[in-house]
């Protein structure tokens, strides 16, 4: 099993003026301790799941070119970008360049987006829901298409682009890896099963369900289930001194044993450097044999 750290929590001692050597020394720690993934939500707005929404965030893809730039190993991803944030196009040029820039460790994670509040603060468009995963699928296809040879057009239910160039290429090959993110069984699993390489799901007693439906949705596209990396969303909060981390373990234990490869998570206090040296030295190196 892998383990990623999702930094979604940006109200830190020191105010805006420390954020940026404080996020710089959280990713070169994290990327030292042997995390596979480093993470930030995508969201213009604090969730209410973490704070208020005057608490500060900042925005997704600037944040990961500065990451890229603390780090040498860790693949950087969002957690996941909403499709609503950005126009196709402009996303996988974002996701291209950052690519390049980071050597290879861009992953594209990306969903139908849910936070309607944020949307309407900063006047960006929150169609309905079926619109919405139109979008997705067209955000998927441009992103694919821009990312192969050629530039050729593209004609898809929203978005008509034409000429598909995309100068440079990712340094990942075939392209850079897509998440999909969410549960939904007749739309999200599907697009997984078609189109990405990892999927992000919640732990709960539906995730064996949603598991077994991916895996017919992987039938019906002609898919090998086993090449799609399974991840999951879990709080790894190893407590103070460490006393957590019997608890993380046996819980990584149980989703390793339906399947999870992967586990991505914010971490409280990350901040404090502690938590992640925490998690370096005594749960990474162990759940590597899951």
């Amino acid at each position: 099993m892998r383990l990623g750290v999702q930094i979604r929590d940006f109200t830190w001692s020191g105010g805006p003026a420390r954020l940026g050597p404080q996020l710089g020394r959280v990713a070169a720690e994290a990327d030292a301790a042997g995390f596979a993934y480093i993470a930030v939500a995508d969201h213009l707005f604090q969730v209410s799941s973490v704070g208020p929404a005057e608490q500060e965030m900042l925005e997704a893809y600037t944040t990961l070119g500065f990451l890229a730039a603390h780090t040498s190993r860790a693949h950087l991803m969002t957690l996941v970008t909403a499709v609503t944030h950005r126009h196709p196009g402009l996303l996988a040029k974002t996701v291209s360049t950052l690519d390049v820039l980071s050597g290879g460790r861009a992953v594209l994670g990306i969903g139908a987006g849910w936070n309607a509040e944020e949307n309407h603060g900063l006047g960006l468009p929150f169609p309905p829901v079926a619109e919405r995963f139109e979008w997705l699928e067209d955000t998927l296809r441009l992103c694919l298409r821009m990312w192969a040879p050629g530039d050729e057009p593209f004609d898809g239910t929203h978005v008509h682009a034409a000429r598909t160039l995309n100068s440079p290429q990712p340094l990942s090959r075939p392209h850079p890896p897509i998440m999909i993110g969410g549960m939904g069984e007749r739309k999200t699993l599907r697009m997984v099963a078609k189109y990405a390489q990892v999927c992000n799901l919640f732990p709960g007693p539906d995730l064996p369900r949603k598991l077994e439906v991916l895996r017919e949705h992987c039938e019906r596209e002609g898919r090998d289930y086993d090449s799609v990396e399974k991840s999951a969303y879990y709080v790894l909060d190893p407590g103070p001194g460490g006393r957590d981390v019997p608890r993380i373990l046996d819980d990584l234990g149980a989703l390793a044993q339906l399947g999870i490869q992967t586990v991505i998570g914010g971490v409280p206090r990350v901040e404090s450097i502690e938590p992640l040296a925490l998690l370096g030295e005594r749960v990474v190196p162990t759940v590597r044999e899951l």
